[in-house]
């Protein structure tokens, strides 16, 4: 369990601290444009999943520990370290941009750009997908793993291309937490943290009866 905790956190860490310093970054150069943030994202989910996937299962998302909790993949007691250390590891990247840049674009965090039922609708949409794509590429028997990296980095990259100026785009509670928490943003943290949970929660569910039922 110990590799395991550690190869989490060290993936969360190093995802929130690419993904959130290209918004960082962006918002300092103008050089890497919205595109830009995006692609960032899709790719160090993806490389992350090939450097740590074979060891702890490359979760780096509590809302994708409590969506392998739901199919019971894992137990709830290993769901609550994972769950923690992603937490603490999402903190310490924000903590890391906050010493290098200061708190500029409010380190990346996820705010809502109309009200908050838009925002939370989407977050659920984009996390339910996100989780069908991961149990339907990783899990699946029939699933050609070799390519799962690429398969869920190309979807964050895609749900972040469209969605990221009007919600963000988080899909991921320590992904908002982190930011929240150092640039004293956390007004709307509960829509991350909610709408993310359940939408990887019903993923899980209708998932199971879709394999139940083939």
């Amino acid at each position: 369990m110990t590799k395991k905790l550690i190869a989490e956190f060290l993936g969360t860490y190093f995802l929130i601290l690419a993904g959130t310093g290209a918004i960082v970054t962006n918002s300092i150069t103008g050089d890497l444009t919205h595109v830009g943030v995006a692609i960032t994202w899709g790719l160090v989910v993806m490389s992350m999943i090939y450097t740590f996937g074979h060891i702890s299962g490359a979760h780096f998302n509590p809302a994708v520990t409590i969506g392998f909790l739901t199919n019971r993949s894992i137990t709830s007691k290993e769901a609550t370290l994972y769950i923690s250390t992603q937490i603490l590891a999402g903190i310490a990247a924000s903590s890391t941009l906050l010493i290098l840049f200061g708190n500029i674009a409010n380190l990346g965090a996820t705010l809502p750009r109309e009200g908050w039922l838009q925002t939370f609708i989407i977050e659920f949409i984009l996390t339910f997908f996100l989780m069908m794509v991961i149990l339907g590429s990783a899990v699946h028997g029939k699933a050609v793993k070799s390519f799962a990296g690429i398969a869920i980095g190309t979807t964050v990259g895609l749900e972040a291309m469209f969605a990221g100026p009007i919600s963000g785009a988080s899909m991921n509670p320590a992904r908002s937490i982190g930011p929240a928490i150092l640039s004293g943003t956390l007004e709307h943290l509960w829509i991350y943290i909610v709408a993310t949970t359940l939408g990887s929660i019903a993923a899980a569910i209708i998932y199971q009866f879709i394999r139940e039922n083939e």
